[in-house]
């Protein structure tokens, strides 16, 4: 497929249109001009959103609910599908019928990125903050960009920024190597822990999509790595280590993070970081680096760093006052627990923690129990929620009673929804946090209303 057939596209349809890569480029499309309609398994506040902004979304498997023009005008028709959704769909089978190639959201973003100067930033974790970061600096600093983000920057609420601009920053997904349709002229790789191994089957498959993902970089181009990975480099990044950039001096005031970047002769000293905790002054470290590289002036980028918001869902305060504190976080894998979880140690240690975990995925939960039980430990008291499935059927054995009997803590509880809402209602923890990648966000407001109940 060439560009040329983008432009002469009329109307999208996207199976899975609620993911957040997805529901990216069915705005970018009907910011375009086009029909864009879309199918997904539930209703969710961005599904609704959608809606609201005038694309056409059910919640049906069914093929009558598809508009007519997909039937009748197959040239002027894109269909654009997410690999997390099941293959035995009546809709996938009803658009093969028809003849039409159905397209995966990484190859139709790395069509619409390779005709501009592209950020593109991956890793197993870190590359939603980062990449936003990047975003914030370089449009809060007067050089706009366009922006496929894997989250809802708070900034700007929403995860696609529409610039006339050349500058394009998107994030990388590995998963399903979907980010090898992509050519960037930065790269930045933020971690390469094993995850995925459902798709990679071991974690040196998975290292070598990292390895081809770099060596797509353009010839001129930048590669910005994390110190320690073993992947080809131009500039290596660290925090509290030297490396060609790194973060030093890092300081908490006034339950804000500070901290000094020194790199190649030039140096950006007492930057104040408007999210918390040392991984996200890790993400900066590489977003500042990308930002000098386009001759962003230092004070930009302090002023840029300052005022960003974050992600939602990402370190978000749901709930921040002397008394009660409520953190949300997407985190699920071990590592990005580990970051979590240590960020609110750092900030909140002379209190009690509680920690609301809902695990993600059988196999992750199978493959990283041992490195989950670890790091759930960190926590005062842990409520354990049973494992979201996602695209995923039970494995016998695998369940939350399981990864409990192996975290050693002496409060420690199995709960369902209702018995978290009941725990914190009755217990009123002083620095809660909610952690997982699956439906555990619906629970975000109910809590925050027990909590601001007074």
């Amino acid at each position: 497929m060439e560009n040329t057939v983008l432009t002469a596209i009329k109307q999208v349809f996207l199976i899975g249109i609620g993911g957040i890569g997805m529901s990216a480029l069915a705005r970018y499309f009907h910011h375009k001009g086009m029909r864009v309609y879309g199918y997904d398994k539930t209703e969710t506040s961005l599904t609704r959103q959608l809606t609201s902004e005038g694309i056409n979304v059910f919640y049906s498997d069914n093929i009558d609910l598809i508009a007519p023009p997909f039937v009748e005008d197959r040239e002027g028709s894109l269909v654009i599908y997410t690999p997390a959704v099941p293959k035995d769909l009546d809709l996938v089978a009803f658009f093969q019928r028809l003849g039409y190639r159905l397209y995966k959201r990484s190859e139709i973003l790395g069509k619409i990125s390779e005709s501009h100067f592209t950020i593109a930033v991956a890793g197993t974790h870190g590359k939603t903050t980062t990449s936003s970061m990047i975003a914030h600096i370089l449009t809060s600093s007067g050089r706009p960009c366009s922006a496929f983000l894997g989250g809802i920057a708070a900034n700007y609420n929403t995860n696609l920024l529409l610039a006339d601009s050349d500058l394009f920053v998107v994030e990388a997904d590995e998963f399903d190597r979907s980010f090898l349709t992509l050519h960037p002229n930065i790269a930045v790789v933020t971690a390469t822990d094993p995850d995925h191994l459902d798709i990679y089957g071991d974690s040196e498959h998975m290292l070598e999509s990292f390895r081809l993902f770099v060596n797509q970089v353009a010839k001129d181009g930048k590669r910005i790595i994390k110190e320690g990975l073993h992947l080809p480099t131009d500039i290596r990044y660290a925090v509290e280590k030297r490396a060609d950039v790194y973060a030093t001096n890092i300081q908490i005031r006034n339950k804000c993070f500070y901290f000094d970047y020194l790199g190649y002769n030039k140096s950006i000293f007492d930057i104040k970081l408007g999210i918390a905790g040392k991984h996200n002054i890790e993400n900066a470290v590489a977003a500042i680096t990308v930002a000098k590289l386009l001759g962003v002036d230092d004070e930009a980028i302090s002023g840029s760093l300052a005022s960003f918001k974050g992600v939602k869902r990402r370190f978000e305060y749901i709930v921040n006052r002397e008394d009660q504190v409520y953190v949300d976080d997407y985190a699920h894998h071990p590592e990005e627990l580990r970051a979590c979880l240590s960020a609110m140690k750092e900030l909140y240690g002379d209190k009690e923690i509680t920690c609301v975990f809902q695990p993600h995925l059988f196999t992750r939960t199978r493959d990283f129990v041992d490195e989950f039980a670890e790091v759930l430990g960190l926590a005062d008291v842990l409520l354990l929620m049973d494992i979201y499935p996602a695209r995923e059927q039970p494995i016998e054995g695998v369940n939350s009673d399981w990864l409990l009997s192996k975290v050693q803590l002496t409060h420690k509880y199995k709960q369902s929804a209702s018995d978290v809402l009941a725990y914190i209602k009755r217990e009123r923890p002083p620095v809660l946090l909610t952690v997982g990648a699956g439906d555990i966000d619906l629970l975000v407001n109910p809590i925050k209303e027990v909590l601001t109940n007074v």
